[in-house]
């Protein structure tokens, strides 16, 4: 057996896994590389494998650092199957198509560019066409149902508690007689979440691919999260300014808006509206209604419809969006990206990044490069659009809405293992973040390894 680890190696995105074994190649997650101009680079990349040589891809979940190079796969030539659970596809479908979008735009405008310096054009990653072949693939397998891939390849989806549909992969591989199990724990999520149950704990395997996100740090209290939240608003709206909210399209738009839902039933939301303006977050969130059977038995108990409430207005088209240019009033916009470095809230920074009585407030991980990045780490002023715009709005964080489980909460979960792993491979997380938690594992005597990119390694 061999291991390749194709992405998220040393950094967070781009996740791309590939297993050669019992005669099959196949693909665990083929996730785009975001963050700097150095990263996304890699986008453009050839493939480390010959995509028709891969018998099928096992998908994770639906975050585009996990599923969004899937489009370029087929468009290479993969035509094997791609196995997720039914959340999971229903998710990549409408991110990938939103994905090809913004790739077709800013392809055009970067051919604008290169023309005026007379370079040649270039070909958009993927477009919508490859999206739709993509889809064609998918094959739908629910948690905790072994799925046969081959006669020597077993795979079972275990609830990952990190967005809807996410799952840690166990993979049975029979060689030689003698079977093995690699788990890929995927992204991992918090602990006593509101909206998700927690991550499953596995008792035994052979090798684990885990992530290290936050391999280095904790979060604040998931329970204070709601309070937190609560505060900013209420200071925002004593200065009479906007809270501007970047913020991923999937799990963590939903999951704010659960905490205002429970702001405004409590009285403690002030009667203002909350904009949600992203049509990927508002059809996302039609999705995670369709399935609350997936989400944790406390949330259904407490809401009939979590995501919504009187005072959500969606700002569907570019024209809803730009009345938030000169609205009048405070107001709470949610906008995507998660960090800054495309979407709809970039236009509102544009607008109000500049005035002291706003603020923006950083609900997710911020990669690095990332205009949020930059911003969050006290940047006076940044380059946009075009345009030098001031950071004189108040720059606020709360870091326990990360869909990620902290150290502590990561060596929660594979201190679970009943019998230590003959080894741990220690992925998807920044150097220093990676770093960070295999010298606390080592601590805690189990036997690890941090990968670099293009790595591959043998598996007994």
């Amino acid at each position: 057996m061999k291991l390749t680890f194709n992405g998220a190696a040393r950094i967070v995105t781009g996740s791309c896994y590939l297993l050669e074994a019992a005669g099959e190649k196949i693909l665990i997650d083929c996730g785009m590389f975001q963050g700097a101009k150095e990263i996304t680079r890699l986008n453009y990349e050839p493939f480390g494998f010959k995509p028709k040589e891969i018998s099928c891809l096992i998908l994770t979940h639906a975050h585009i650092d996990h599923s969004g190079l899937i489009p370029k796969l087929v468009q290479e030539g993969f035509r094997g199957r791609i196995i997720a659970t039914p959340p999971t596809i229903d998710l990549a479908k409408i991110m990938l198509e939103d994905s090809a979008r913004v790739n077709e735009d800013d392809t055009m405008h970067e051919n604008k560019r290169r023309m005026r310096m007379g370079l040649a054009p270039r070909e958009p990653l993927f477009t919508l066409k490859d999206v739709k072949a993509s889809v064609g693939l998918f094959k739908a397998v629910g948690y905790d149902s072994p799925y046969g891939i081959t006669d020597s390849l077993e795979i079972t989806f275990r609830n990952a508690g990190h967005i809807l549909g996410s799952a840690i992969v166990e993979l049975l591989v029979t060689e030689a007689g003698k079977t093995r199990k690699i788990v890929f724990s995927g992204d991992l999520g918090q602990w006593d979440t509101p909206l998700l149950d927690n991550p499953t704990l596995i008792e035994d395997a052979d090798y684990v691919l885990m992530e290290s996100t936050y391999g280095d740090r904790t979060h604040g209290g998931a329970k204070t999260r709601g309070d937190l939240l609560s505060k900013v608003v209420r200071e925002t709206f004593r200065k009479g300014g906007k809270l501007l909210i970047p913020s991923f399209a999937v799990e963590r738009t939903q999951e704010l808006l659960y905490y205002l839902h429970r702001l405004a039933r409590d009285k403690e939301l002030p009667a203002e509206n909350v904009f949600l303006d992203s049509p990927l977050a508002i059809a996302a969130t039609r999705i995670f209604s369709k399935n609350m059977d997936y989400f944790s038995q406390r949330l259904q108990e407490e809401f009939r419809e979590p995501f919504s409430f009187k005072n959500l207005k969606f700002l569907r088209t570019p024209q809803e969006s730009q009345t938030m240019n000169d609205y009048p009033r405070s107001a709470i916009i949610i906008a995507g990206n998660g960090m800054c470095t495309a979407g709809r809230i970039r236009y509102h920074l544009k607008y109000h990044l500049w005035k002291k009585q706003n603020t923006l407030l950083f609900v997710g991980y911020q990669a690095q490069g990332s205009l949020g990045r930059v911003i969050l780490e006290g940047a006076e002023m940044v380059r946009m659009m075009g345009l030098e715009v001031a950071v004189e709005a108040d720059v606020r964080q709360i870091d326990s809405f990360s869909s990620h489980a902290d150290s502590e909460e990561l060596v929660r979960w594979i201190s679970g293992f009943r019998k230590k792993p003959k080894r741990i491979f220690i992925v998807h997380g920044e150097e220093r973040a990676s770093l960070g938690l295999e010298k606390t594992l080592h601590g805690l005597g189990f036997d690890t390894h941090v990968p670099v990119l293009g790595e591959c390694v043998e598996l007994e």
